[in-house]
């Protein structure tokens, strides 16, 4: 299960070293990288049923024959049952935790691992090109060696390494999504750039043309290497535990900085009710393994000891109750895998079993004793109630032999109980039981009970039916969300030799560079210089024989002579000017332009049909018609991006629903994909 890395890295264009590294080799036969290939080749037969399906819904709205109707009736519903069927096999891979453990892993309970999301290929060449070329007026091929590279570094990004390198991988690429929409993507523009990916629980791709649906996607690709990070970890030493707990709380970091900063990503497993979910998720595993770094060095056999450790059972099952009850809640319920739902109803039950277990143990097992500190103990065990028994006092508790006894085994009874629930949870789900050593830890844990209840059973005791009360969660350590720094790392941009963004940018708009010929017998300029760089033109003579040339005031020196200046002071431009003295020169400059408003974007939606995901939203322009009877209205909200009719803007986005009244997840109910009278034809855009 080791990550097979790729050699090298990728060398920059001007000979600098390696910038950074590949990611792993994609061919690699490891057990993570084959449970990605699946996921891949499950994503595209998901896709092409769903536009078989689309086809098939087209056809029956367009024909009025009976006989071809119930031919389509027939497709529609095979269709259909192949996608309910690759459905259920994307959710046996997200069920596939075992892939994400660490092979030194026997004697843990698993933790749950995020896939990383799939996308396709992208090719920035052909659009950067013409967009050098007609927008900053260079050769787009002199810039090969720059696409090329950026282009490298995201086919990198998807098949990162799974330790800090491949965390690193993914930061730079997300570092310079921001600088390639500063450089090529225009408000006034179309890209033609379309960025697929698919949801990571459903399949469904989303399309989109701006680069919102690009980050948020590396973003959750992160986190979700950081949880696969935090799974590997050897949780049976305090080193390896320490790196699971870090990587969970920057994976959680970076999910809610996932969901405050994209909160419109039309991919559903992006969602904020999603990420929330995930967010509590990746917390709770980060406070089990706060729980198992407290027990690793052994729990002391003492009062006090064992008090605390049944509060920090406590509070680790109070957290995975929380994750479960927002795993049930609709609509998150009929994406979420069943096997996630039912693991966090398991923990719930063994970790709650496991405080009553270390409550009775100090209560059966340690009498009150002279030597004993009863101020101490008095207080610790007034911490763990809400409310007594009976309402004794915690002292008359620890001083009757009998009180200890009787509650004690109350105690041993709910843990018999709940490791029995756990047991019985575990064998409902097929995935998880798969997992051995999550049935061995459930069955040991159970046998404890039974055998802490057989020490202390007496055949000439009547059964006593005394409640134990519950038992209140308390930890010294929580799990707190951490955002980590390497979420934006510094790079240097791939096409600074177009010059200072703050200039040459996708914003602004110049006209193309003008020659203007400085001569030598000319002792004044007539112009000076300001800025740093590229330099302007301030101060401009208007009957010098520059202006007369062309030269006009604010205009930017680009060139003097065969020297590219864009990046040059007034001082360093000054030193090039003073060989005008000797012979003439050339310089090139730009004159800035009004920037047009931005053009009315249309919107075309490919809609999966599927009812518990949003729409693909694709971007594209109505070429019918021209720039001059083009109407500029005013843009709309993201969700409400329109189509040509009210029918089709109000299948843009579809929420998904479901029915609230089951709530048991052994019940929920298999997916279903009925036909949807909303879709269109403007999916064929895809």
């Amino acid at each position: 299960m080791t990550d097979t890395l790729l050699q090298n890295g990728i060398k920059g264009s001007r000979g600098e070293g390696s910038y950074f590294k590949k990611g792993c080799n994609p061919l690699a036969q490891t057990g993570r990288s084959k449970l990605q290939n699946k996921r891949a080749s499950l994503n595209q037969q998901i896709i092409k049923q769903m536009r078989m399906r689309a086809g098939a819904e087209n056809l029956l709205k367009a024909t009025s024959n009976n006989k071809v109707r119930e031919m389509v009736l027939l497709e529609l519903s095979y269709v259909n049952s192949n996608l309910q069927l690759l459905m259920g096999q994307l959710e046996g891979l997200n069920s596939s935790v075992e892939v994400y453990q660490s092979a030194q892993e026997t004697t843990n309970i698993p933790l749950i691992a995020l896939g990383l999301k799939e996308t396709k290929e992208v090719d920035f060449s052909t659009f950067f090109k013409d967009f050098i070329l007609e927008h900053y007026s260079e050769d787009g091929n002199s810039y090969e060696d720059e696409i090329a590279d950026l282009m490298d570094l995201r086919q990198a990004c998807r098949t990162p390494s799974r330790n800090d390198a491949g965390v690193e991988l993914l930061a730079k690429y997300s570092s310079h999504l921001p600088l390639m929409e500063s450089r090529f993507f225009s408000p006034n523009r179309q890209t033609g750039i379309f960025f697929t990916w698919y949801d990571s629980f459903t399949g469904v791709p989303v399309c989109q043309q701006n680069l919102s649906l690009e980050k948020a996607s590396v973003l959750f690709n992160m986190a979700a290497l950081y949880s696969q990070i935090g799974t590997r970890s050897d949780r049976q030493t305090i080193v390896g535990l320490e790196e699971a707990i870090v990587s969970f709380q920057k994976a959680a970091g970076i999910l809610n900085h996932l969901k405050e900063t994209f909160t419109h990503t039309p991919s559903y497993d992006m969602s904020p009710a999603m990420v929330s979910m995930l967010i509590r998720l990746m917390l709770a595993q980060a406070q089990e393994c706060l729980f198992e770094k407290t027990a690793l060095p052994g729990i002391r056999n003492q009062f006090s000891p064992l008090m605390k450790m049944a509060q920090e059972a406590a509070k680790v099952s109070e957290i995975y109750d929380q994750v479960h009850q927002s795993m049930i809640q609709a609509p998150i319920k009929d994406n979420v895998p069943f096997f996630w739902s039912t693991m966090s109803q398991v923990k719930t039950n063994h970790y709650r079993s496991m405080a009553h277990y270390f409550v009775a143990s100090a209560l059966l097992d340690h009498q009150l004793s002279p030597s004993d500190d009863e101020d101490q103990q008095e207080k610790t065990l007034s911490q763990v109630y809400d409310s007594l028994p009976d309402g004794h006092s915690p002292l008359d508790i620890l001083k009757s032999k009998d009180e200890r006894t009787r509650i004690g085994k109350a105690h041993i009874r709910r843990a018999i109980l709940g490791h029995e629930e756990a047991l019985r949870i575990y064998s409902l789900c097929h995935h998880l039981n798969k997992l051995d050593v999550l049935q061995d830890i459930l069955r040991a844990s159970h046998q404890r009970s039974l055998n802490k209840c057989s020490e202390n059973e007496n055949e000439d005791e009547f059964t006593d039916y005394t409640e134990a009360p519950d038992i209140i969660s308390k930890t010294e350590h929580r799990a707190e969300m951490e955002v980590p720094p390497s979420t934006k790392v510094k790079v240097s941009d791939f096409f600074q030799r177009l010059g200072p963004m703050s200039v040459f940018s996708a914003k602004q708009r110049w006209t193309a560079p003008r020659t203007v010929r400085l001569h030598p017998e000319d002792t004044d300029l007539g112009f000076t210089l300001k800025g740093e760089s590229p330099v302007q033109v301030v101060s401009l003579d208007p009957l010098c024989q520059a202006a007369a040339d062309g030269l006009k005031e604010a205009d930017y020196i680009v060139a003097v002579g065969d020297t590219d200046c864009k990046w040059m002071g007034v001082g360093e431009v000054m030193r090039l000017l003073k060989d005008v003295h000797e012979e003439d020169i050339d310089i090139q400059v730009v004159s800035m332009m009004d920037s047009n408003p931005p053009m009315p974007t249309k919107s075309a939606t490919f809609c999966g049909n599927l009812p518990k995901t949003y729409s693909m939203i694709c971007l594209a322009f109505d070429d019918d018609k021209s720039p001059k009877s083009r109407k500029v209205a005013k843009k709309p909200s993201f969700i409400s991006w329109g189509l040509k009719n009210k029918l089709k803007s109000a299948s843009t986005l579809s929420l998904p629903t479901s029915d609230r009244s089951s709530t048991l997840p052994w019940n929920k109910p298999c997916p279903t994909f009925p036909s949807s009278s909303s879709y269109n034809n403007d999916s064929a855009l895809y």
